[in-house]
């Protein structure tokens, strides 16, 4: 694995910032992509002060342009994007029939086309050079639904069916594409939808209600696996949706 590239989108923060130090530490070169490009300074600046090779890189996910030409950044510091970890996400609690269609367009844009953005950006280079994977971050409310989530639970299952399809393509090509899915996680994205006061911490309390293991995901739960799905060990592995949230879903 040693001195692959890898690009993660939101990686600022959260849960892409657990995954974008966790890959650096086994040893990747990775960019730290994010919409906010400070916080993306400050994720890759830590990762170098702990040994690791990280840069920055701005990224708007709804914006195809803008992510060709983060892509093109990363190649030219970097070299070849070999990895590439689509994390970026974003979401609000509500009743569909609270949804407009302004919304629709946002949660898709963001969730499901941003997606199919930074792979039709990776993709071409990785079937060139016989080796690429591909880890989707979906979600367990595109497995099993999740109340006031339906647009978000829509986007993350047409992830999952996405990545089942594209694997399929690509399979022959040295490419893997793989999705791993969180369950509710205590990160800056759900404080902004969940809230921090008293309406905020019922919802909380109700989310680890239904964990078998009692609690919500912490950002350092899901980077092991992301880590492996990168790794060579995962060679034989392609299409797979993996749930990581505690015992909220199981399949089998």
């Amino acid at each position: 694995m040693s001195n692959r590239v890898a690009v993660v989108t939101g990686a600022g923060q959260g849960i892409g910032r657990g995954i974008a130090t966790a890959l650096a530490a086994s040893g990747f070169l990775v960019a730290v992509a994010d919409l906010n490009l400070d916080t993306a300074t400050r994720t890759a600046k830590e990762i170098a002060e702990a040994g690791g090779t990280a840069v920055p890189v701005g990224i708007d996910v709804t914006d195809t342009a803008s992510v060709e030409r983060a892509v093109a950044s990363v190649t030219a510091e970097l070299g070849p994007v070999e990895v590439a970890v689509n994390n970026a996400g974003f979401d609000d609690f509500m009743p569909f029939v609270a949804t407009t269609e302004e919304f629709w367009d946002k949660i898709l844009e963001v969730n499901f086309k941003g997606q199919l953005r930074v792979v039709k950006a990776v993709l071409p280079g990785m079937l060139e050079r016989g080796f690429g994977r591909i880890v989707n971050i979906g979600s367990d409310a595109g497995r099993v639904g999740s109340s006031l989530e339906a647009v978000y639970s829509g986007a993350k299952g047409g992830i999952i069916a996405f990545t089942k399809t594209l694997a399929r393509e690509v399979a022959t090509k040295g490419v893997t594409v793989n999705t791993v899915c969180p369950g509710p996680t205590d990160t800056p994205a759900m404080d902004a939808f969940v809230g921090t006061g008293e309406q905020g911490q019922k919802i909380r309390d109700a989310m680890v209600r239904g964990v078998p293991l009692g609690r919500i995901g912490q950002p350092d739960d899901y980077p092991g696996l992301v880590a492996f799905l990168a790794s060579d060990d995962a060679a034989f592995m392609t299409g797979q949706t993996i749930s990581v949230s505690g015992g909220l879903s199981m399949h089998g």
